[in-house]
């Protein structure tokens, strides 16, 4: 069944939804969609070497968090990440 859910096709709800996505995390941290697309593509390009990755199914966040005891906020990137498959690397 999982097989399935990746050869199915995101509808256009669920596209126009993870536009809007995009545009306000974008905009909260202030970083163009297109620069979100490009940290997304760099992450998947750099992860595809090690595992094979679900890159459609592919989450990228940037949100700002605050530290403890202090009340400036720094930006944070949060990836998910599906893994499809781990390939087997030998280390040099």
């Amino acid at each position: 069944m999982v097989f399935k859910n990746l050869l199915r096709r995101k509808s256009s709800r669920e596209i126009a939804k993870d536009r809007l996505k995009i545009l306000l995390i974008s905009d909260r941290v202030n970083c163009s969609p297109e620069m979100m697309e490009m940290i997304k593509n760099d992450i998947a390009k750099v992860i595809s070497k090690y595992m094979k990755i679900d890159t459609k199914s592919m989450e990228i966040q940037i949100t700002k968090t605050g530290s403890k005891g202090r009340s400036l906020k720094n930006p944070t990137l949060y990836a998910n990440i599906p893994i499809l498959d781990l390939m087997n690397h030998e280390i040099p």
